[in-house]
């Protein structure tokens, strides 16, 4: 016999179901039941899940098996109370539901129907979903969006553009020093993480804006000048071989870890740079407390075609980190990592002659602030100007030693207080080799620390979550790249030291608000302090 399984079937498989008494069921009778009941139970949710069955219905066929369950427990009640209490055996007979046996076969051919009918109104056929690609269900679909009003406040002892882009510093970004600026700004993210099959996944992400610089994706309002650009932030492929392997190509974002990302603890590196290049992750985990980590990589910066009038290498940064992690039973955590990073082939090269254009190319395609230059013109007059710095190349090479750790109290979850600890430190500024190149003698400013304290919520994912935070920040001239630094801090670049304090609250799921001050100066340059307030609006998705 053929069993046709409709729609009408599902209520009266539940009522059925539930309506059995399971003490006077044989084993493996109630197995069976149990297993038909289980499938029915999830098949009504998947249905409601999907849209084919509405929740009030879902809700008023659960209600309808329930009462039918409870009806037939009061019939068995009461038979047991009226049956003779001389004889036992016929009492336990009668409190007993006989369920006829049904085949195997039969069951099966009635699960089988079943589910074909559930799958054809989901949209599926033989595993394979109808007329929608089958790549649709690998992709997760991600993105954010931030609205920012910003003000940047100058002190009144600043010095003028000019005096900033003609000393040693070389401040050549830097176009206003005493008019404070007020500022609408909008960032987009959008992309997708992609599961290609069972070890490898791989990523895109599109960001709004400027194109020529790779530390901020900030976009200033203004209907007047046109569309905003949005360009390509992330592509990559990421392998998974072992659970304790994983190895990245492509364009990513920063693996190594610099602290808590929701308040912005990152010493070197902005929040927002992408690393391109490779890198591997081995992260073997000791027991439930204990867990090592590690990240060594090969990461091209600039490309340069050598030839025999352009001297200039390829610059690079080769780069390591270990540490270790422990966790306790309340979830508090301690995590402590030190990192090498060796920046090549970023110092300049001065000429050799006149007309000597060999070495022009050793100068960093972008920077910010902050680092030492020289002139590496030694015929010309000066190092360069506010509208043609070219010639003005980095004095110190650069070799960090990077240490950072952060302590995670979980004690009264789900508020946390964090604490976060950074140093860094340039082994490869070495006052006389600077000297013996550039011919000029530079005071050592190489070393940067950063203190911060986070009290809330670790992240804000829902209404009412909340954080406060505060933290000040040193970081010499020679201690980091400028290039790649905070954009925030300073308004980029190193030769910065101040504090910053800020507040974050959740205005529902996956929105929230925050606010952060940031009051920064000169360490060893001219004066040039600048006070910045960020206001927030963030949705993500």
């Amino acid at each position: 016999m053929k069993i046709k399984a409709k729609n009408w079937m599902i209520p009266w498989l539940v009522a059925g179901l539930f309506s059995t008494q399971a003490q006077g069921v044989l084993a493996g009778e109630r197995e069976s039941l149990e297993e038909v009941r289980a499938t029915t139970m999830n098949l009504i949710e998947l249905l409601v899940q999907e849209g084919v069955l509405s929740k009030e219905k879902a809700d008023a066929l659960l209600k309808q098996a329930q009462a039918a369950k409870q009806k037939a427990q009061e019939e068995a009640a009461s038979v047991a109370e009226s049956a003779a209490p001389d004889a036992p055996a016929a009492a336990t007979q009668s409190k007993a539901i006989r369920v006829q046996y049904v085949p195997e076969h039969v069951k099966n051919e009635m699960r089988a129907e079943i589910e074909q009918e559930v799958m054809k109104k989901l949209n599926y056929k033989a595993g394979e979903r109808l007329g929608i690609p089958e790549w649709i269900d690998r992709v997760e679909w991600t993105g954010a969006l931030r609205l920012r009003y910003q003000e940047d406040m100058f002190s009144d002892n600043n010095v003028t553009p000019a005096d900033l882009a003609s000393n040693n510093r070389q401040y050549m970004q830097v176009n206003n020093t005493s008019e404070d600026r007020q500022r609408q700004r909008i960032r987009a993210l959008f992309g997708a993480n992609l599961h290609i099959n069972d070890w490898l996944n791989g990523g895109i992400r599109f960001t709004t804006g400027m194109l020529q610089t790779p530390v901020t994706p900030n976009q200033t309002e203004g209907f007047s000048q046109g569309k905003f650009i949005f360009g390509l932030d992330r592509a990559f492929l990421e392998a998974k071989p072992y659970d304790w392997l994983t190895l990245t190509g492509g364009r990513f974002a920063n693996p190594f870890f610099t602290g808590n990302q929701t308040f912005n603890t990152d010493l070197l590196w902005d929040p927002d740079l992408a690393f391109d290049g490779l890198v591997a992750r081995v992260n073997p985990k000791l027991n439930q407390h204990w867990q090592l980590f590690s990240t060594a990589g090969a990461f091209p910066i600039e490309e340069i075609e050598s030839s025999d009038t352009n001297k200039a290498r390829d610059k690079w940064l080769y780069a390591a980190q270990g540490g270790i992690e422990w966790t306790s039973d309340n979830n508090s955590k301690v995590k402590l990592g030190v990192a090498y990073y060796d920046f090549k082939n970023v110092e300049g090269k001065p000429r050799e002659f006149v007309g000597d254009t060999r070495y022009d190319a050793t100068v960093p395609l972008w920077r910010q602030k902050g680092n030492s230059t020289f002139k590496m013109n030694p015929f010309g007059n000066n190092c360069g100007s506010q509208n043609n710095p070219s010639l003005c190349g980095l004095a110190s090479q650069f070799q960090l030693i990077n240490f950072t750790g952060e302590v995670d109290l979980a004690v009264f979850d789900p508020v946390h207080v964090i604490l976060h600890g950074a140093y860094v430190k340039n082994i490869g500024f070495d006052q006389e080799e600077i000297l013996r190149r550039t011919n000029t003698l530079y005071d050592e400013q190489d070393e940067g620390y950063e203190f911060a304290l986070m009290v809330g919520h670790p992240m804000i994912k829902k209404l009412h979550d909340w954080q406060v935070f505060g933290g000040y920040r040193r970081l010499e001239a020679d201690a980091m790249l400028d290039g790649f630094t905070d954009s925030n801090f300073r308004l980029g670049g190193t030769d910065a030291k101040g504090f910053y304090l800020g507040a974050q609250y959740g205005l529902g799921k996956n929105a929230w608000l925050s606010s952060r001050y940031v009051s920064a100066d000169e360490i060893s340059g001219l004066p040039f302090s600048v006070d910045t307030f960020f206001l927030d609006f963030n949705g993500r998705f």
